[in-house]
């Protein structure tokens, strides 16, 4: 009997890099935005360090929007990023959905964010280090989000 080669459906998965990055970036910025929303609700003192000036821009009245925390929302947006992360697992035929729909929500937080973050340089002239964080995980988290379309344009 001869060996034949095996068909690609029943080929072994190769661990998709992209996705681990993104669950990654998901985590951080949720860990980061979930410890403002706290800080805010209980109103603590954010502890940034010697770097930037966190309680100018967690008091500011732009640290909320109709009486909800701004980082809450941010971390509503991460827990949406882990959901869609998750439902392309369990719903592998889903799969290109899934993605369409993290590059819509991590669209609009990177713009979002590119907002607040507007206000807080021209603005506010303070920096919070922890919201920079937060911006920089949502774009990284869109930028692979890109990549990921687009390598699977390139899979079909």
């Amino acid at each position: 009997m001869t060996d034949l080669p095996t068909p690609l459906a029943q080929a072994p998965r190769r661990p998709d890099v992209h996705w681990w990055l993104s669950l990654g970036l998901a985590g951080i910025g949720l860990a980061v935005s979930t410890y403002l929303a706290w800080v805010k609700l209980t109103g603590n003192v954010a502890s940034c360090g010697p770097v930037g000036d966190c309680e100018s821009v967690n008091n500011s009245r732009y640290a909320e929007f109709a009486g909800v925390p701004i980082a809450l929302l941010g971390a509503l947006g991460y827990v949406a990023v882990l959901a869609l992360l998750g439902a392309e697992r369990r719903f592998p035929r889903l799969a290109e959905s899934t993605r369409l729909a993290l590059f819509g929500v991590s669209l609009i937080g990177t713009l979002y964010s590119a907002y607040l973050s507007y206000i807080e340089v021209a603005v506010l002239r303070a920096i919070c280090p922890y919201c920079v964080i937060s911006a920089l995980a949502m774009t990284a988290i869109l930028m692979v989000g890109i990549l990921r379309l687009r390598l699977s344009d390139s899979d079909a």
